[in-house]
């Protein structure tokens, strides 16, 4: 049985230092060398030794249901509104609301394809097999099984190798919670191996936006983008803290939905450095809005009192 091992082995855990051979065939295993998921060694080891049973077509191509739409939808959007007009000369010339609004119509097509590689590449899992644990042995993105022990079962879910949460990205309220459903495998990684282990936030959340800007490359827009989320994460905590029950779950609608809409703004603008890459490109454009979106959370911690440590851990941002 594919839990259950040899004498109650152990899933989910090393049993000895691998080889070099193993090392590579994790390093170079198809399913996650182009888009994704990222998946531990012993995740890898489990699908080798132990594959999940087939699922069923049925199963993989639930789960690229929506991808026709979401291409159609992220290809319409850039055909619309180009990048390119970003970086005309006469773009600053544009009226002010044109400048603002047009971040969003990028943002949504950035996102889209995002949504479809992402998707696709866990129906690559799911078809192989990769990533399926019981249920009982809760098994989150990234880390793959919570329970260790072997657990013997007929039932089994990918949890492990599931990436991306396209409702949550765009329909949760908060910034921070926004950021646990997008590239969700890789941010177990980075609250892992990098923000438990930096000093108290907000120095964590830097120190961990930095990683995550060089893990993308190199470009400076990255580094532009990445750096100024803590700023966000800050200015998110202050408001809460100053605001209290206005911005908690069941809290009054319009207050929930100010939340929501300048979430999406800060992604929105924050994501014009990813796209256009270049220093000189995202600074022209931040400028073009007047940086109202950095300076706007700075106006946010001058009224709710500072900066606030919401802990080390992951699940506090």
């Amino acid at each position: 049985e594919v839990m259950s091992g040899k004498a109650g082995e152990a899933i989910g855990r090393l049993q000895s230092c691998p080889g070099l051979m193993d090392i590579l065939c994790y390093a170079y295993c198809y399913l996650g060398l182009l888009t994704g998921p990222f998946y531990r060694f012993s995740t890898h080891r489990d699908w080798v030794l132990t594959p999940a049973p087939w699922p069923g077509w049925r199963r993989v191509l639930r789960r690229v249901g929506a991808v026709p739409a979401l291409g159609a939808l992220g290809a319409a959007a850039g055909a619309l509104f180009p990048l390119g007009a970003v970086r005309e000369p006469n773009f600053g010339a544009r009226p002010l609301a044109w400048r603002l609004f047009y971040m969003a119509p990028v943002f949504f097509a950035f996102r889209m394809r995002f949504y479809v590689a992402w998707l696709c590449a866990e129906a690559a899992c799911l078809a192989a097999g990769f990533g399926g644990y019981p249920p009982e042995a809760r098994p989150r993105p990234g880390q793959g099984p919570t329970v260790t022990r072997a657990v013997p079962g007929e039932l089994f879910d990918y949890e492990a190798v599931h990436n991306i949460d396209p409702l949550g990205t765009d329909f949760c309220v908060r910034f921070r919670e926004g950021m646990r459903h997008w590239n969700m495998t890789v941010q177990w990684w980075l609250a892992h191996y990098i923000h438990r282990r930096a000093p108290r936030s907000p120095p964590a959340s830097a120190c961990t936006m930095l990683v995550s800007a060089y893990w993308h490359g190199l470009h400076p827009g990255y580094y532009l983008s990445f750096l100024s989320v803590p700023l966000w994460l800050a200015a998110e905590g202050a408001a809460e803290k100053a605001l209290g029950g206005l911005l908690a779950p069941g809290g009054p609608p319009l207050a929930r939905g100010l939340q929501w809409f300048l979430k999406m703004r800060a992604y929105d603008y924050l994501c014009m450095g990813f796209v256009l890459l270049g220093a000189r490109d995202t600074l022209r454009y931040w400028a073009s809005v007047y940086f109202c979106l950095h300076l706007l959370p700075l106006l946010i911690l001058a009224l709710g009192g500072g900066f606030v440590c919401t802990g080390r851990h992951w699940e506090d941002w």
